[in-house]
């Protein structure tokens, strides 16, 4: 009975040590997860359009060439635009001349007119005054008859009148035209300025420069071609639109944040410092330019990490590059 017991004891000792091999022997095989991510530079594209169409006249950059902000791109043909300008701006000349005339009232040789009218209006009744006057007197010594007092009378009153008709006149004059008169010409010379602001758009559109610094990617015309409206004729990449592109298991996704530091190491580079800007939200396959025996078909999650301006020229779009984690040291840095 003890032999066999001990046999037993034995033979369950031996199991339970292949066991505790075989769970040892497992947990060596399991791998760490990764530290260091495969991905790929991103760059976003500025396509610089008219919109408005014409024949290319001027392609200023090259392909590959550094573009600073205000640096002319190309120049579409605008001779119609320019003519259009000439007419708008003679006719907003036109209507302001209108507008200002209506408000000074007539001109300074008409208002000379009547006030050389009014002038002999007034002399004129002057003389009809004397006339009444002399009249009267000989009215009551009985020298004239009722009738030629009567006619005296009559026109000293016309010459009165023809003196407040002038006068009327020579202050319309010198009032300018109605407010309704006025505000209908200002009206139209608002108009005519819209007009002229719009063509002047329109011309401005037919030359294009860069908006901010880049990269010129590629030109789409050769000077001579049509270039449909809309259609772009360079695209740029500003240094600030270079990202690094780079995938993570689900396991390692949660000790990654926004701003966080990594490394990025590429062909013929080096590392170079980045920082996390974008975490996906949504999971995801390893996409198919990541060949990685070990990460294709993993559920992972894509992370854009952004680099200094003067590095992102470095950088070229499709590039594949390596992501590490910065350690704390460089983290500091």
């Amino acid at each position: 009975m003890d032999s066999t017991a001990s046999k037993r004891g034995v033979r369950l000792g031996f199991r339970h040590l292949i066991v505790l091999i075989a769970l040892l022997f497992t947990c060596a095989c399991e791998k760490p997860s990764p530290k260091t991510f495969q991905g790929y530079v991103e760059g976003e594209f500025v396509y610089v359009a008219s919109p408005l169409g014409g024949k290319l006249e001027t392609l200023n950059p090259r392909r590959g060439q550094i573009v600073k902000k205000g640096d002319p791109l190309f120049v579409l043909e605008h001779a119609l635009e320019e003519a259009v300008v000439r007419e708008a701006s003679q006719k907003y000349r036109q209507a302001m001349d209108r507008l200002a005339n209506l408000k000074k009232g007539k001109r300074p040789s008409e208002i000379q007119a009547i006030t050389a009218k009014l002038k002999s209006a007034q002399a004129g009744l002057e003389l009809a005054k004397l006339e009444y006057d002399r009249r009267v007197k000989l009215s009551k010594k009985q020298f004239i008859s009722q009738e030629s007092l009567d006619r005296a009378r009559t026109e000293y009153r016309q010459a009165q009148r023809q003196v407040q008709s002038v006068s009327a006149d020579l202050k319309t004059a010198q009032l300018g035209a109605r407010p309704d008169e006025i505000k209908a010409a200002e009206a139209e010379a608002d108009a005519v300025s819209e007009q002229l602001v719009q063509a002047e758009w329109n011309l401005n559109q037919k030359t294009q420069s860069a908006q901010k610094d880049g990269l010129v990617f590629d030109t789409y015309y050769y000077s001579g071609e049509w270039v449909p409206p809309g259609r772009p004729v360079i695209s740029l990449l500003p240094p600030e639109n270079v990202k690094v592109r780079f995938f993570v298991p689900e396991k390692t996704v949660g000790r990654l944040s926004l701003g966080q530091n990594v490394s990025v190491s590429f062909d013929g580079g080096g590392a170079v410092p980045a920082h996390i800007a974008f975490i996906s939200p949504q999971a995801q396959y390893t996409p198919p330019v990541i060949y990685s025996s070990q990460t294709r078909a993993k559920l992972v999650f894509m992370i854009e990490a952004t680099v200094e301006p003067a590095i992102a020229l470095r950088l070229h779009p499709g590039q594949p590059v390596d992501v590490s984690e910065a350690n704390e040291e460089s983290a500091h840095e």
